[in-house]
C-alpha cells in the first residue's frame, strides 16, 4: 500500500481520534512514501510539544500536550523505527495534559496493564476502555469525555501488546484475566467496559470470563477471525503484536466468541458499521443474537470504528452504558 492510500484509510479513523483534519492533510502531503510516515507524524507530535512550551496559560498547554498524544500516537499506526519512542512519548504527553487539567487523575498499572483512571473520586460507576490491536489509551479521547460527562469514573487503559506495552508485551486472547487485574486495582465492585475494534472481542471475552463486569459495549469488534482470509497487512500487524507468525496464527485461532457468547450475562451492546467489511473477519452480529441480553446497533454507512458515523452511535453508547450502570437492576 502506498502513503497516499494508506492515509485515506486512516482518515476517519484519525479525524475520530481528534486530529485536526487539515494538519493531517498537509502532514500526508509532505509524504514521499509510506516508510517516512512515522518520521511525519512524530515531527507533527513535537510541533505541538512545542506549542505546549509557548502557551500562555496551563489550559492552552494542557490542549497541546493532548495534541501531541495524539499524534505521537497515530506515529505507531505506519512503518516507524521508533514505534516503541513514539508510544512512550504519547503516554508522556497525555500524562502531562492531564497533571495540568486533571490533577486527581491517577496513574494505575500492573503486571499486563497500564493507564489512568479520571473522573470523580465518588462517581456512582466505573467504566473501563479497552483499545485494540495497534491502538492504544492515547486514541479514543471522545469516547472517554463522554462517559467522563456523565459522570463516571474512566479507566483508559493498554493492556498486553497495546500502546505503551508493545514494546515488552504481547497480544493474549484470555482478556479476562487482564480485566480481572484492572478490576482488582481499581478496587471497584463492579465495572463497565467499552471496547473497539480488537477491543470488542478482548470486551466480550472479558465479560464471558470475569463476573464482575455489569455492562460491556463493543464498537467493530471481530466475532471470528479466519487467518488465512485475513488481508496481508492485518496479518503482518497480527504478527508484529504477537512475537511471531506461529503466535499471531495461534492468537487469530482463538479469537472466536461461538461457545462464549452464551456466556455473556450481563447487559451487552454490540455496534457495527455497514461499511466495515474487512476478509477474514466475522463482524458482531452473531455475538448480539447469541448473547442473553445482546443488542445489536448497525449503523450502514459507517466504518472501521465507525469514525465517520460518531453522532449515530457514541452518544447513545454512553447513555446506555451510563444507565445500565447507574440505573435500578
Amino acid at each position: 500500500m502506498n502513503a497516499a492510500d494508506f492515509a485515506a484509510a486512516n482518515l476517519s479513523r484519525a479525524t475520530g481520534a481528534g486530529l485536526d483534519p487539515h494538519e493531517y492533510q498537509r502532514t500526508i502531503a509532505e509524504l514521499g512514501d509510506l516508510d517516512q510516515w512515522g518520521q511525519a507524524f512524530m515531527s507533527a507530535a513535537r510541533g505541538h510539544l512545542a506549542r505546549a512550551a509557548r502557551a500562555s496559560t496551563a489550559i492552552s498547554a494542557a490542549g497541546h500536550f493532548q495534541d501531541a498524544a495524539r499524534w505521537f500516537h497515530f506515529a505507531t499506526l505506519g512503518p516507524n523505527r521508533e514505534r516503541a519512542l513514539a508510544a512512550a512519548e504519547a503516554d508522556n504527553a497525555m500524562g502531562r495534559a492531564l497533571d495540568l487539567l486533571e490533577p486527581g487523575a491517577r496513574r494505575i498499572e500492573g503486571a499486563t496493564f497500564t493507564g489512568r483512571l479520571r473522573g470523580p473520586a465518588d462517581a456512582a460507576a466505573t467504566a473501563i476502555v479497552v483499545p485494540g490491536l495497534d491502538s492504544g489509551k492515547e486514541e479514543f479521547h471522545d469516547v472517554i469525555n463522554a462517559l467522563l460527562r456523565r459522570g463516571m469514573a474512566v479507566f483508559a487503559m493498554d493492556g498486553p501488546g497495546q500502546g505503551a506495552l508493545t514494546a515488552t508485551t504481547t497480544v493474549r486472547a484470555d482478556y479476562h484475566q487482564v480485566i480481572g487485574q484492572v478490576i482488582d486495582a481499581l478496587g471497584a465492585e463492579s465495572v463497565g467496559l467499552i471496547g473497539l475494534s480488537l477491543g470488542g472481542y478482548y470486551v466480550a471475552e472479558g465479560a464471558a470470563g470475569e463476573p464482575r463486569v455489569a455492562a460491556a459495549v463493543t464498537v467493530s469488534g471481530p466475532f471470528r477471525l479466519d487467518w488465512d482470509a485475513l488481508p496481508p497487512p492485518v496479518r503482518d500487524l497480527l504478527v508484529q503484536r504477537a512475537g511471531g507468525e506461529d503466535a499471531a496464527r495461534r492468537f487469530a485461532g482463538q479469537v472466536d466468541l461461538s461457545g462464549l457468547a452464551p456466556r455473556i450475562t450481563c447487559p451487552l451492546l454490540v455496534i457495527d458499521g455497514g461499511q466495515d467489511a474487512i476478509p477474514g473477519v466475522t463482524n458482531g452480529e452473531p455475538l448480539a443474537r447469541l448473547a442473553s441480553r445482546g443488542r445489536y446497533l448497525h449503523v450502514p454507512h459507517g466504518d472501521h470504528l465507525l469514525g465517520n458515523a460518531r453522532p449515530d452511535w457514541l452518544p447513545a453508547a454512553a447513555d446506555w452504558l451510563s444507565g445500565e450502570l447507574t440505573g435500578p437492576r
